[in-house]
């Protein structure tokens, strides 16, 4: 049922994002993806190669996979992100090779007054932002065409670390953190997948914000989710980083997708008491 030749290779595929990501692209596209830790049920699967971004050189997958296409969903050390990201907008400047790199609202913490916006500057004061932000730099230096930065709120779905840890907390009855004063937006697995595979399909490039079209705060979703998710009456942490109210929020204004792939933050909790 594939839909075209594409062949799509994705960094990081038995993570959570870059699962569902692999089990949307499957059946359209010859897609394979990547596993670090040896894992029997992506071990038997011919489509999946292990790949250690601290031991293996990226060339090689890339020479034997040839893909028309990369994702990258990759976590892991710090260091050996750069490390493979460098060699892999090396090979794309020469390949004809579109790249989709995974970033972060967090490309924008140090930001906090405002939603964020495609061409704001970006400015982080964690490590973690500061790694995006370094990775999108090297990506915006490959022609327009070549790469999509896809910057992602807070993404939530059944098997996301989130939920896991909410669900347990409220198992045994430990405190949930939540943030009283961020506002936010968010999205889900499913949704992400969905306008990864639109993109693909339509040959788009540039820098995507695929946040919710609705702000909420923290603290509000999720005692939102956890009254879907459990009986049991949640204990809740609230956590004061400022007395003000903080956005993290990615909103799109140049590069608006299709009214079918956009959503709203009640979408997000529905498809989670759905499942």
């Amino acid at each position: 049922m594939q839909q075209t030749g594409k062949r799509i290779l994705i960094l990081g595929a038995s993570g959570f994002l870059g699962n569902a990501l692999y089990k949307e692209l499957c059946n359209y596209y010859n897609t394979f993806g990547t596993y670090c830790s040896a894992r029997r049920s992506f071990q038997d699967n011919g489509q999946f190669f292990r790949y250690d971004m601290e031991e293996d050189d990226i060339h090689r997958l890339l020479q034997e996979v040839k893909p028309d296409i990369v994702i990258s969903a990759v976590r892991g050390d710090f260091g050996a992100q750069v490390q493979a990201h460098v060699h892999l907008a090396e090979f794309i400047s020469r390949k004809r090779i579109r790249l989709f790199f995974l970033s972060s609202a967090n490309v924008f913490d140090a930001y906090s007054k405002y939603p964020s916006y495609e061409y704001d500057k970006t400015l982080s004061e964690s490590i973690y932002g500061r790694l995006k932000i370094r990775i999108e730099n090297m990506l915006l230096r490959l022609p327009a065409r070549k790469s999509a930065i896809l910057r992602l709120p807070m993404v939530f779905g059944n098997t996301s670390p989130r939920i896991k840890e909410i669900k347990e907390a409220l198992h045994h009855e430990q405190p949930i953190e939540v943030f009283p004063n961020l506002v936010m937006n968010v999205t889900s697995d499913d949704k992400l997948a969905q306008q990864v595979h639109y993109m693909i399909n339509r040959n788009k490039s540039g820098i995507y914000h695929l946040g919710s079209k609705d702000l909420v705060h923290h603290d509000d979703f999720i005692r939102e989710i956890t009254t879907h998710l459990s009986p049991k009456r949640p204990v809740f942490k609230r956590v004061y980083t400022t007395n003000e109210e903080r956005y993290l929020a990615v909103l799109p204004k140049a590069q608006i997708l299709p009214k079918n792939l956009q959503l709203e933050y009640q979408e997000v909790i529905e498809s989670l008491i759905k499942q």
